[in-house]
């Protein structure tokens, strides 16, 4: 039991309560562990997998994981941590998205001990009526000691009456599924609570509350996110995320290995003797970029990423297999920044600029640092956008 606890506990922030837990776990019955996820963004990122891998440990265990889509509450928008209303999520991209989400919870989740679902199925039917009776479950005044309401409240901020609703649904969610437990990360503590209280209040035995850590980016400081380009997705290639691990700072590594890695506590805390004892921290950082490599790849594929940034890093030398292209353009020369865009190296001419002005595009090897830099027609070179986008394009 001592095991299966420590395992649970295993990179948590909170525990709300230990000994509720503990009296779950004696019961020997299956189970139900819930964990919900907007489907605001299409890709995962190793950020969002802190939670799953959680999740992943009450399966080792032999217990159920719901994962639940919330398309229902994707359409009220959470307002966790929110300075103003976000603008709710139209049911055509939420369907998109939700099926992004089934594709790659599998890498992680064992499917058969997984149970995905929609929270649309039951609050659909819901009603006005069942919306009045699970609104006068909680009061405003407590709704409003929730800090980012009030921030807003105080500043008179709008607060759109339909985001009290969001915490609501969520408990609503835990009372339908009668989730032992329910898992979320450390900003979403507020609506877990009011899961339990409403379970109460609805005659249930409350859930037990865990909440996770939200993971650092790659730059150490914030939290990982694609917007602020600090992430490494799941499904990206496996050179990209072997060199994105590797950037990390050895002080962040261990952090990863936390929340991240399948080794157990005994094997990372080798690791950190034999750092300590002289090994180079690029050598056990390697083997993290490996084990999530696999996971989300293959083995073959993590060596094979090895090998690649070996002779582009460590021996500076261009990769062998660059792809490469020709590009159409109407006009007799291309702006560097366009010609980027259009050979699908970045997302946006903006972007672009970007990364010229900070000296992260070359040409041939060669920095180019003028955004206004032409390409004439004829002109075939290698291009190279930060340290892991190679493309070879004639023009």
């Amino acid at each position: 039991m001592e095991d299966n606890l420590n395992l649970i506990k295993r990179g948590i922030d909170e525990l709300l309560t230990e000994k509720e837990l503990l009296s779950k776990l004696k019961s020997k019955k299956q189970l139900i562990v819930k964990a919900g996820f907007d489907p605001t963004a299409p890709d995962l990122h190793l950020g969002h997998t802190v939670l799953i891998n959680k999740l992943r440990h009450f399966q080792d265990l032999g217990h159920k994981v719901i994962f639940l889509i919330g398309d229902f509450t994707g359409m009220i928008g959470d307002p966790t941590g929110k300075d103003k209303t976000r603008p709710p999520l139209d049911k055509t991209t939420i369907e998109e998205n939700a099926k992004t989400y089934k594709k790659q919870v599998f890498k992680i989740l064992d499917p058969k001990l997984t149970e995905v679902r929609f929270n649309s199925e039951w609050n659909n039917k819901l009603g006005a009526e069942g919306i009045i009776k699970l609104a006068s479950k909680y009061n405003l005044a407590r709704m409003l000691e929730r800090d980012d309401f009030n921030k807003r409240y105080k500043s008179n901020q709008s607060i759109a009456v339909h985001e009290f609703l969001y915490p609501l649904i969520q408990a609503y969610d835990s009372i339908v599924l009668e989730a032992d437990i329910e898992l979320g990360g450390t900003d979403q503590k507020f609506n877990l609570l009011v899961g339990r209280e409403i379970q109460r209040s609805y005659g249930k035995e409350p859930q037990v509350v865990l909440t996770v850590p939200i993971l650092e980016g790659t730059d150490g400081v914030n939290k990982m996110s694609k917007s602020l380009n600090n992430y490494v997705g799941i499904e990206e290639s496996p050179q990209d995320m072997f060199g994105k691990i590797m950037s990390i700072s050895d002080e962040l590594m261990w952090r990863w290995f936390d929340l991240l890695s399948f080794k157990t506590i005994v094997e990372i805390q080798n690791l950190k003797d034999e750092q300590a004892a002289g090994k180079n921290p690029r050598d056990i950082k390697v083997a993290l970029a490996k084990e999530i490599i696999s996971r989300f790849h293959d083995s073959k594929s993590a060596d094979e990423a090895e090998e690649n940034f070996i002779n582009q890093f460590q021996k500076r030398n261009t990769p062998d297999d660059i792809e490469e292209l020709s590009l159409d353009w109407k006009e007799d020369s291309i702006p560097l920044p366009n010609l980027l865009k259009e050979a699908g190296m970045i997302k946006s001419t903006s972007e672009a600029i970007r990364m010229i002005k900070q000296g992260a595009v070359r040409i041939n090897e060669e920095k180019i640092t003028d955004t206004k830099f032409l390409i004439s027609k004829g002109e075939t070179a290698i291009y190279q956008v930060g340290k892991r986008r190679f493309k070879k394009i004639s023009f």
